[in-house]
């Protein structure tokens, strides 16, 4: 039986609505990482959808990769190779996020054009935490949002912040109550789809430039610093941390 990823519902207000359903923590892998492309691909050519919301069933929106799990995400190029195409898609997207975007599930949450957050929503890139470096193209799509400052600040610290700060900061542009969530995403991607469909995507195009090749290159540099800090004793210190819920002592020993 072939296993569902995403779940795709279109609107008659020209809204198409994308959901992670790997609940509860929607851990992502290349296979979830493919179906959504190929979701945002198949509603690009759709002429019905002029906006899409990107959500998730379950506690939280995408709690990055499963480093429990035997193989973990999967092949880190193959992941990747997902990633630049999701950045190649053409629809506008407006993310919702109810819960944890953590590590890698943050730079699916960054994807998105705009994100609307609840109190309750939790950001981190939690990469250095683990004795690792950052990827999903975080080092291009996050100083973009939230400034070079607040991007290092995450980075470095790999600290969690609430949606209240998120919205602060840049990284969420709509603060709203938890149970308004679903109806603040679609009002305003379907804002985005009352407009010219034609000028909106012309307008993006524009906007965006060359983000996708932009994040072809940082993901390239991103896996191969990836691969050398997976062989460190501070990766298998902070990965083992976290599997037992404890603070890491790391060592700085390559």
């Amino acid at each position: 039986m072939t296993e569902q990823y995403v779940e795709v519902d279109v609107a008659d207000d020209n809204v198409a609505t994308i959901r992670l359903c790997r609940p509860p923590n929607n851990f992502f892998s290349v296979a979830m990482i493919d179906a959504l492309v190929d979701a945002l691909e198949t509603v690009d050519s759709d002429r019905r959808v002029r906006a899409v919301v990107l959500a998730a069933v379950g506690k939280h929106f995408c709690a990055g990769a499963d480093f429990s799990a035997p193989g973990g995400a999967g092949s880190t190029r193959e992941l990747y190779s997902a990633a630049v195409r999701l950045f190649r898609t053409q629809t506008p997207v407006v993310a919702a996020i109810q819960g944890a975007a953590i590590g890698g599930g943050l730079g699916v949450a960054l994807a998105a054009d705009f994100r609307v957050g609840a109190p309750e929503a939790r950001f981190s890139a939690n990469f250095a935490r683990l004795g690792f470096h950052h990827g999903f193209g975080l080092s291009v799509t996050l100083p973009a949002v939230v400034g070079g400052q607040h991007a290092a600040d995450l980075l470095y610290t790999g600290r969690r912040i609430a949606g209240s700060e998120a919205a602060q900061i840049g990284l969420v542009d709509r603060l709203v109550a938890l149970d308004e969530l679903d109806g603040a995403a679609h009002g305003f991607a379907a804002e985005i789809a009352g407009s010219a469909p034609l000028a909106v995507r012309s307008i993006r195009a524009t906007l965006r430039g060359d983000l996708a090749d932009r994040v072809a290159a940082a993901t390239d540099h991103e896996m191969a610093e990836q691969e050398r800090l997976r062989r460190t004793a501070d990766f298998r210190e902070g990965t083992r941390a976290m599997a037992e819920r404890r603070q890491p002592k790391f060592t700085g020993v390559e």
